[in-house]
């Protein structure tokens, strides 16, 4: 009887765990395909600035030629959000980061992704930094503005 308890429990967490894991790696918000690596940006940034807008939706705004809105879970930056959105075009590439934490305790990218989904932008992306700036950008080397 004691076996079938503790295999119980085991199983139990395995499928907890499993749960877990698969909803930090999709979330219904953005596809797999609107993940943009860090180094992909970063060389945008060097052959191609211009063609890029990239929106720093969290509390800082690291990445040079990002635009600041603040922290988009905030109604008053929200609104800021969507007044930049509104002045571009549809069709522009776009790329949003926040970086303070991990996705799945991130309060500010859902919303972010959301807004852009809602105003029909068909060309927008999330920076995958799937820890925080510091350990998927700073770290590895990319640019960042310097104070």
């Amino acid at each position: 009887m004691k076996k079938y308890t503790v295999f119980k429990y085991l199983a139990f967490a395995f499928l907890l765990t499993f749960a877990i894991n698969a909803h930090a790696q999709t979330d219904s918000t953005w596809t797999q395909n609107q993940l943009m690596q860090p180094a992909v940006l970063a060389n945008m940034l060097k052959t191609n600035a211009a063609s890029v807008t990239i929106i720093s939706v969290g509390p800082f705004s690291d990445i040079p030629g990002s635009i600041h809105v603040g922290m988009v879970k905030d109604a008053d930056n929200l609104a800021k959000f969507k007044t930049q959105l509104s002045k571009m075009n549809k069709n522009k590439k776009i790329v949003v980061y926040c970086g303070c934490c991990p996705f799945d305790h991130c309060p500010d990218i859902r919303p972010a992704m959301q807004t852009l989904k809602e105003m029909k932008f068909t060309n927008y992306y999330l920076l995958d930094l799937r820890h925080n700036l510091k350990v998927n950008w700073i770290d590895p080397g990319y640019p960042v503005v310097k104070e």
